[in-house]
């Protein structure tokens, strides 16, 4: 499996990334993982527009899944014509909120750029992905999600608070993708973000054997992020946009 880090700000597109978007790759299949703002752009520098085999959305909050819009429209209005229907895998009402985006009509041809799927906790194959989610603990819906393939694995949390799903979702994978939007600090709402404390010791209670802390808000310092995390045992990283990692 390659991961390849299109955009991992947090809340809203930095300076030098998009927000939220990931892609998975394995035998050729290429899998999108979230499409916040500005990442349908980014994606361009890694694989051609119509490229894509799938996609899953974590949740509807729009750093994670607005892009999903502006994609419908290069899909529908191609110079080759309408491209094909592609899954979509994202929580229930995800095609509507979608064409609300474009408002009345959407659904008369833009969101027929895709088949929607709705997920909920359990295992499921796309492609050549063994895909197990779980609620996250977040304002709307959320997923995350562990994707293996060839005796590897690659856990995401998405956004999450505290949960007790993390650990058993990311239990022994060889990457673990997991937010960390806040710094440390007093009074943090406890079903919104995670810290890089809390990220490194969901990490260790897993055994994962690499953390990558990503859902970095632009305001925040990445050095401060990393020793925040420090207490993790195995080899840690920041997520930066075009940042590509093999696993296994």
């Amino acid at each position: 499996m390659r991961l390849t880090v299109v955009g991992c700000a947090g809340s809203f597109p930095g300076p030098d990334s998009a927000a939220s978007c990931y892609l998975l790759e394995a035998d050729g299949f290429r899998l999108v993982v979230d499409l916040g703002n500005g990442a349908l752009g980014a994606l361009q520098r890694h694989i051609g527009l119509f490229d894509v085999d799938a996609i899953c959305l974590s949740h509807l909050h729009a750093d994670h899944c607005v892009d999903l819009y502006s994609y419908s429209i290069a899909r529908a209005y191609s110079p080759a014509g309408p491209q094909p229907p592609i899954p979509v895998y994202g929580p229930a009402g995800t095609s509507e909120r979608i064409g609300l985006i474009h408002g009345p009509g959407a659904d008369g041809g833009l969101m027929k750029r895709f088949t929607f799927e709705s997920l909920a906790p359990g295992t499921f194959e796309i492609g050549p992905f063994r895909v197990t989610t779980a609620h996250m603990n977040h304002p709307v819906e959320a997923f995350g999600f562990r994707f293996t393939h060839d005796g590897r694995s690659l856990a995401y949390s998405g956004d999450s608070g505290e949960t007790g799903e993390l650990v058993p979702l990311a239990r022994g994978s060889d990457v673990f993708l997991c937010e960390a939007a806040f710094l440390d600090g007093p009074d943090l709402p406890p079903d919104l973000h995670l810290t890089p404390g809390q990220a490194a010791g969901y990490a260790t209670r897993a055994g994962a054997g690499q953390l990558v802390l990503t859902h970095l808000q632009p305001w925040n310092r990445a050095e401060q992020a990393f020793r925040e995390a420090a207490s993790f045992g195995g080899e840690l990283a920041l997520a930066h946009a075009g940042q590509v990692i093999e696993i296994g």
